[in-house]
């Protein structure tokens, strides 16, 4: 329960960047009237979630810095496996996270567990044998 009422007031923090005591009343005030989440999820669901969402900010700006100095001029489209039995909530931060680094881009979610991924490269892949 104090958790989420932490996480509630970060993000009305974030979202109005006031720290006036009549806005923190404000906060606290939505922060327990928004309902409790329903669904529960599991630390060891959680954890991964959390180190990859600390890792991604400087991916992100390590891939932006290398699109500014070197061209990207392969694209191409993979499929990348989900995990089975992932809840909703998880597979949208897959998808927010995938989709944050400026080099891949989730292009589609398939229910049979698959993401479409669109990423671009610097130098081109290899064929494999049996495509050509």
């Amino acid at each position: 329960m104090i958790l989420h009422l932490f996480f509630r007031l970060g993000i009305w923090f974030l979202l109005t960047s006031d720290f006036s005591p009549a806005n923190i009343m404000i906060g606290m005030a939505v922060a327990f009237v928004l309902p409790k989440p329903r669904i529960c999820f599991p630390v060891r669901e959680w954890l991964p979630v959390f180190t990859k969402s600390i890792l991604i900010l400087p991916q992100a700006y390590k891939e932006a810095i290398e699109m500014m100095i070197f061209p990207h001029r392969y694209e191409g489209l993979q499929l990348e496996k989900v995990r089975p039995g992932r809840p909703d909530f998880l597979i949208f931060l897959d998808i927010f996270f995938i989709t944050f680094t400026p080099k891949t881009v989730v292009i589609k979610y398939h229910k049979e567990g698959w993401y479409e991924v669109h990423k671009i490269r610097r130098i081109q892949p290899l064929i494999d044998e049996k495509q050509k």
